[in-house]
């Protein structure tokens, strides 16, 4: 087979890649754990923040910190001519349940990735320009969507990539249906807010004169339980009441939700949210409450 003059350019771009994150292991593990044992939430992610710039600091990276407005991003670029591709990088953990969804081995895949093929480029000329980009408030709070509209991901940017973990029970059913990139399967997912407004009265002495708001909630939150039985195996709907009222003897007046409607496809989600949507208006006609969603 004939063998073109990019091909042990190549070849030794990709051992240096490896031997780059060989050397990098043990530096990147202690970025993983120390993430991992320090959990931060949506825009809150100071010591993430820290502790990642401070890294790539001390390996003479020229570090752009509080990134596009956002506190807790962060950007490094490197390279000259040819196409950008930006890595992305996330370090937020879910309230209470810390790193659930393994955001710390995210922002260590993402500065392996950053690392070796910087090196890469530097070591075999090769043309282009390579990014990493601290891209907060994932798990809600839509960082990526305020990095773009910040300009974060300019036009002539070629790609955009991170790799994300997965369950192991999500790929043992069928271990050889999965293969590189294709082994994670991403869902379409609407988020918003809902709210109840009704009119509040004494619980006690005058509760007719009352319209609960709480009940609203209840019954849009029991309505969708039981919408539950009729959806795809594979969609889903999460629900939590994040204002519930102040005091058991005052009809409650005021109520507020957070949805998240998720499915395989945009289309599937748009329909699934459409039924979700009558289990709310469903719930605001039957308690006399009026309801409005936030997006």
């Amino acid at each position: 087979m004939h063998q073109t003059a990019e091909e042990p350019k190549i070849d030794q771009a990709r051992a240096t890649i490896i031997s780059t994150i060989d050397s990098s292991s043990i530096e990147l593990r202690k970025i993983n754990e120390a993430l991992h044992s320090h959990p931060e939430t949506a825009y809150e992610e100071h010591f993430a923040h820290k502790t990642i710039t401070g890294y790539l600091s001390s390996l003479g990276f020229s570090v752009k910190k509080h990134a596009y407005g956002l506190e807790t991003s962060f950007e490094v670029e490197v390279g000259t001519g040819g196409r950008l591709v930006v890595v992305c990088a996330e370090y937020d953990a879910l309230p209470q349940i810390g790193h659930a969804c393994g955001h710390n081995l995210i922002a260590t895949s993402s500065i392996a990735t950053f690392l070796a093929a910087a090196e890469a480029m530097r070591r075999h000329s090769i043309k282009g320009r390579l990014r990493i980009l601290g891209t907060p408030a994932e798990e809600g709070g839509g960082g990526k969507a305020k990095l773009i509209d910040a300009g974060a991901f300019p036009k002539d940017t070629a790609a955009a990539i991170m790799a994300h973990p997965t369950s192991a029970h999500q790929i043992l059913n069928d271990p050889s249906a999965y293969d590189g990139l294709a082994g994670f399967k991403l869902i379409a997912s609407h988020k918003f807010r809902t709210e109840f407004r009704g009119k509040p009265a004494h619980a006690a002495g005058e509760p007719w004169n009352g319209v609960n708001a709480l009940d609203a909630a209840v019954a849009a939150y029991n309505g969708v339980g039981l919408l539950r039985q009729q959806i795809e195996p594979d969609e889903r709907v999460h629900a939590v009441i994040e204002v519930g009222g102040t005091v058991p003897n005052v009809i409650t007046d005021y109520t507020r939700m957070n949805w998240n409607v998720r499915s395989p496809t945009i289309e599937r989600a748009d329909k699934l949210l459409a039924r979700v949507r009558k289990c709310i208006e469903g719930a605001a006609m039957a308690t006399g409450c009026s309801s409005t969603y936030i997006r």
